[in-house]
């Protein structure tokens, strides 16, 4: 049976769904003993504890050590902010549909969560010399690990179930957009180096695509957080269907163009890593030239499949609406 999904205003109501087969209590203290309160308050606990201990020793330096702090605490402001809400009962003055807001931001925590619990210990961690610093950044490293859990399992939680009426988000179309925004960021990261891209116009193509496609699945999100969806001319189910398909043509061309241009000798790439000069020296522990290309091509790929399998789940909500 399919998701139905609709637009739904949240009214400030002692209770409301949380997908876990119960109600749960807002806008009273009460709300912090069910189990998506429970579980929130572990998520602000981990964060808080894992931006403690790096901050505590100064044990983040760098872009990528500040961006896994930044993490952390970002996604402990957030999480309060959404605890204070349903504390106070305040769903229906927030400016983002709640039914929306917090499955969206709970993907979006559960993927840089992973991503900090991979990125700190293996940029910057295990650099570190054995004594108290390392001990904070490999206890820091662990929290993170379980934030990423608790955020993945509200996310398990609250979304959509077969019949179920609930925000678009909550459905797998939605967090699939999530997660098609999520990698563009990423492959955006591995490709700050113009060097990496401007010495053809395919590999330039490439960069286009990437960014188009990112704001095409971006402007869905934000319609839905806006409630903005009955403002398109055309059926939003259509809207995200003809969207989905023009991301899988367009990520289609740069899955073969990328590493075509980038690994074959004959466009003048670089067929292995020991060809880039950077990569065999000792001294340089970041990412060379060469890990970025191979990272994007891979991210490149799992973003196609994330866009193909959006495409055959939004032409089912097409089909349904038919």
């Amino acid at each position: 049976m399919p998701v139905t999904v609709t637009r739904t205003t949240v009214t400030t109501t002692t209770t409301s769904s949380s997908g876990l087969g119960s109600p749960t209590i807002v806008g009273s203290p009460r709300a912090l003993t069910q189990p998506l309160g429970l579980l929130r308050l572990l998520q602000l606990l981990c964060t808080c504890i894992a931006f403690s201990l790096v901050a505590s020793v100064n044990a983040w330096a760098g872009f990528m050590a500040n961006w896994c702090m930044f993490t952390w605490c970002f996604c402990f402001a957030m999480t309060l902010v959404i605890l204070l809400v349903e504390l106070a009962g305040l769903q229906a003055r927030f400016p983002l549909s709640w039914r929306n807001f917090p499955i969206t931001y709970a993907c979006y925590a559960a993927l840089f969560c992973l991503s900090a619990s991979i990125i700190y210990p293996t940029t910057y961690a295990q650099f570190l010399h054995h004594g108290t610093t390392r001990n904070h950044a490999i206890a820091a490293t662990a929290f993170s690990c379980i934030a990423f859990v608790a955020y993945a399992t509200e996310v398990a939680w609250t979304r959509a179930r077969p019949g179920e009426i609930t925000g678009y988000m909550a459905t797998v179309p939605g967090l699939l957009k999530v997660l098609e925004t999520f990698v563009a960021c990423i492959i955006f990261a591995f490709i700050s180096e113009p060097g990496l891209y401007q010495r053809h116009p395919a590999l330039e193509w490439c960069v286009a695509v990437y960014a188009i496609c990112f704001i095409l699945a971006a402007v869905a999100i934000l319609l839905n957080l806006g409630e903005c969806t009955n403002a398109l001319p055309i059926p939003f189910p259509t809207f995200l269907s003809g969207l989905a398909l023009l991301s899988v043509l367009l990520y289609a061309t740069a899955l073969v163009i990328w590493p075509l241009y980038q690994f074959d000798e004959k466009y003048g790439g670089k067929s292995r890593r020991s060809y880039d000069p950077y990569c065999g020296s000792s001294h340089y522990k970041d990412l060379c030239n060469w890990d970025r290309r191979l990272a994007v091509a891979i991210l490149t790929a799992i973003n196609f499949l994330a866009y193909l399998a959006d495409l055959v789940y939004s032409s089912r909500l097409v089909f349904v609406r038919v």
